[in-house]
């Protein structure tokens, strides 16, 4: 697939961070596809950047399992793995009810307010059958309570295993009765959260979680 062309203001601007960030957002939103073949060079051209960043890039790219290489003989974009689902989806529902429990004391009513929204704009996504603004939406939603967790490393940890479920769960996207499912889901989080029942949103929280590795699972094996 041809990569996008960048503008040359644009090109000039890009530095070691820039190019990781061009070429992991290509991956992840589906630009660059499953085993589809990278080329340093290629790259290096379309960004108007030397091969050094790129080959840099590359190799964190495989660290993080979103690129692998067979030595002396190609670099490709990782195929998608549902077992990596299944491996990550228990961690970061763990990590995340933490993040909850952190943050829940610190929670106001314009937070409330926010998560309502944000349900609201998965809504609408769901309904265009937008998978792009649906993992959007659904990762801003998330992502109230773990920012608001005060704890740095946690977030950090949790922005780094999402991204990589990010692309699974684009190329897997159900908008149909599921999408459904995780619009009520979070909605007992919110309530959960307005009554003041960490527990409970806690327990919804992990629900969520557990119901939507389901859920991915049947729309990855259906797609087979």
């Amino acid at each position: 697939m041809p990569l996008p062309p960048i503008a040359p203001k644009q090109r000039r601007s890009l530095a070691r961070e820039d190019v990781y960030t061009q070429l992991s957002t290509w991956i992840i939103e589906g630009t660059l596809q499953p085993e589809e073949p990278l080329r340093d060079l290629d790259i290096a051209d379309s960004l108007g950047v030397s091969r050094t960043p790129v080959r840099e890039a590359l190799r964190r790219l495989e660290d993080e399992g979103l690129v692998e290489t067979a030595l002396n003989r190609w670099t490709r974009v990782a195929p998608l793995q549902l077992s990596q689902a299944a491996s990550l989806y228990p961690v970061v529902e763990v990590l995340e009810v933490l993040a909850l429990q952190l943050a829940a004391s610190s929670f106001t009513a314009a937070d409330l307010g926010q998560l309502h929204q944000l349900n609201l704009q998965l809504k609408t996504a769901l309904q265009h059958r937008d998978a792009g603004l649906a993992v959007d939406a659904d990762t801003a939603f998330h992502d109230l309570w773990i920012s608001k967790s005060g704890n740095q490393q946690l977030q950090q940890t949790l922005q780094a295993l999402k991204r990589k479920l990010r692309r699974i769960e684009r190329a897997y996207f159900d908008g149909t009765r599921a999408g459904q499912a995780s619009l009520d889901e979070h909605a007992a989080i919110a309530e959960a959260l307005g009554a003041g029942d960490l527990e409970r949103a806690s327990q919804a929280l992990k629900a969520n979680w557990q119901n939507s590795l389901e859920r991915l699972s049947k729309a990855a094996n259906s797609a087979q």
